[in-house]
């Protein structure tokens, strides 16, 4: 599989994008809407989150029927219209696949609970649990009714874990791929795909929440390599994307090598995880700028080296603002929201933009624990409280790193709700909806610069398919990489502080040309003087 490198993919969380019932709940119709600005931002491919019937535990994660749709969003004719009127306008969707685990509300749980052992066999059923702990918190293992037996959920333990070692599984997911591709989709995002492969004999492990005994397991691979062939491998033009939790780099350059015929892509998500003290989400502590760097010049090397490929963000449904998390967003938000895009859009690798990103959005920040509404924020409160925090102390920690922040509606104008909705938002929209909105910000710096950055990945052969360089690994604020491609030299700078910094520019780009940067009046000399949160990237042609 051959991914085009030159497309970008903009993330849409349905719910949160645009209502137009009045209901308080984005739909497809919103969707509809909202094409021609995705046309105008020049994004190639819309990837949603899963937006199939669900008890609503994890927001639609979920599921429990995989070929329907959950009425809130609209019905199959406007699903099916959503995705005409996107090819009208060149662009493509891609939905999210969640086949590690389905609701316990599914009639296939339901089925196994109530005795029949053709469907007891799509679950991981064991009479005595294992150490693992659920990515939620708590032992990864529920009770299985009242047979004595446990079923494994590494998820909430509404969210029980699939058997893919049972064929029938397997051919019934596959099925459920192929449904939607059917129907006109043209990518799929494999949530957590990289935990399907249990071992057949589960055993204790203490190390790391007993990660190491489900995750990168080899026989993954052999699953994707099933699915790959019986679903969308023919198919030159699709684009998929695997989430890795927890990965490898040895891993990810096997997932998405083309010769493999695995997948086109992998998210990881060690860089979001650098102001994490100790490992631990639910803490406050800056961010750690060597461990960015280097893990992204560690990745972006030896993905480039080996012909792996990587899906690059900096925001999606999970994390909290990039911009509350990297910039000084009090005193340069354009800036520093310019500089975060360009360290990624010019990079080796596939660019998502995660919706209002291309305007700047910022963390909502609420007032109380009464606007929140995800599970894990609600779970990481009371057990912060446990632990002893204060209710001030624990809230601070919630508003830094919800994952409600970036599930507050979109930003459309200075309006009632953002523009949003009519009615009430099913969750309360940011403070900044006033000044920050796509009205205000078409006109602004950061939403021409986004467009910018996509169209010279279109155009600009070095920016798609040129390899990766780390440069000036030595520095202590500028994260820098050098692109190469026939010939063709790009070199890119960024200042991720506030603090102006100086650089001694290599010799040979002295005669170079200024490609883009969220400065104006940029120079090239052999002395460059980075200002805050400068982007300045050179070419040598």
């Amino acid at each position: 599989m051959v991914v085009d490198k030159s497309k970008v993919v903009y993330q849409i969380y349905p719910k949160s994008f645009k209502d137009t019932t009045g209901n308080g709940i984005g739909d497809f119709r919103g969707i509809i809407e909202k094409i021609p600005y995705l046309k105008e931002l020049g994004v190639d491919m819309v990837w949603l989150n899963p937006f199939y019937p669900s008890p609503q535990r994890d927001n639609g994660y979920d599921i429990s029927d995989y070929k329907a749709i959950n009425p809130l969003f609209g019905d199959m004719a406007d699903f099916e219209e959503m995705i005409e009127a996107g090819k009208e306008q060149g662009i493509e969707f891609m939905l999210d696949m969640v086949l590690n685990h389905c609701s316990i509300e599914h009639e296939w749980f339901q089925k196994a609970l109530a005795g029949d052992e053709y469907y007891q066999d799509f679950f991981i059923l064991r009479e005595e649990p294992t150490d693992w702990v659920s990515k939620f918190g708590g032992s990864a293992w529920a009770p299985f009714g009242d047979t004595g037996k446990y079923y494994l959920h590494l998820f909430d333990e509404s969210q029980a874990d699939l058997n893919w070692r049972n064929p029938q599984v397997r051919k019934e997911l596959f099925q459920v791929v192929n449904f939607w591709k059917d129907k006109g989709v043209k990518g799929f995002r494999f949530d957590v795909i990289n935990l399907i492969g249990k071992d057949e004999v589960l055993e204790n492990c203490p190390i790391n929440d007993g990660k190491p005994a489900y995750t990168d397991r080899p026989i993954t691979h052999d699953y994707l390599q099933m699915m790959n062939k019986a679903t969308f491998g023919a198919d030159e033009s699709f684009m998929t994307v695997g989430e890795m939790s927890s990965t490898t780099i040895e891993n990810c350059v096997l997932y998405s090598a083309p010769d493999r015929n695995e997948l086109s892509m992998a998210f990881n998500f060690h860089h979001l995880k650098v102001d994490y003290e100790e490992g631990q989400k639910w803490t406050l502590k800056a961010f750690d700028f060597e461990e960015l760097k280097t893990l992204f010049h560690t990745w972006g090397q030896e993905m480039s080296e080996q012909n792996g490929w990587s899906a690059l963000f900096w925001n999606n449904h999970d994390q909290p603002r990039a911009l509350n998390r990297f910039v000084d967003v009090k005193q340069f938000r354009s800036e520093g929201a310019t500089m975060l895009a360009a360290s990624i859009h010019l990079s080796r690798g596939t660019p998502y933009i995660y919706m209002g990103e291309e305007i700047g959005m910022l963390d909502p920040d609420y007032d109380s624990m009464a606007d929140y509404v995800d599970v894990e924020s609600l779970n990481a409160y009371r057990i912060l409280l446990a632990e002893g925090k204060s209710e001030e102390e624990a809230l601070a920690i919630i508003k830094a790193k919800s994952r409600d922040n970036t599930r507050i509606p979109m930003q459309w104008d200075a309006s009632l709700n953002a523009g949003f909705s009519t009615g009430t938002p099913w969750l309360k929209v940011g403070k900044s909806y006033q000044t920050i909105n796509v009205e205000a910000e078409q006109k602004g710096l950061i939403f021409n610069f986004y467009k910018e950055l996509i169209a010279l990945r279109k155009k600009e052969k070095i920016i798609a398919e040129g390899n990766y360089v780390p440069a000036f690994v030595d520095s202590q604020q500028i994260y820098a990489f050098e692109r190469q491609y026939q010939g063709q030299k790009l070199l890119v700078l960024n200042n991720f502080y506030a603090d102006a910094v100086s650089l001694t520019l290599p010799e040979e780009y002295r005669e170079a040309q200024v490609l883009i940067g969220n400065y104006a009046d940029s120079k090239i000399d052999e002395s460059i003087c980075l200002r805050a949160y400068e982007t300045l990237a050179i070419i040598l042609r």
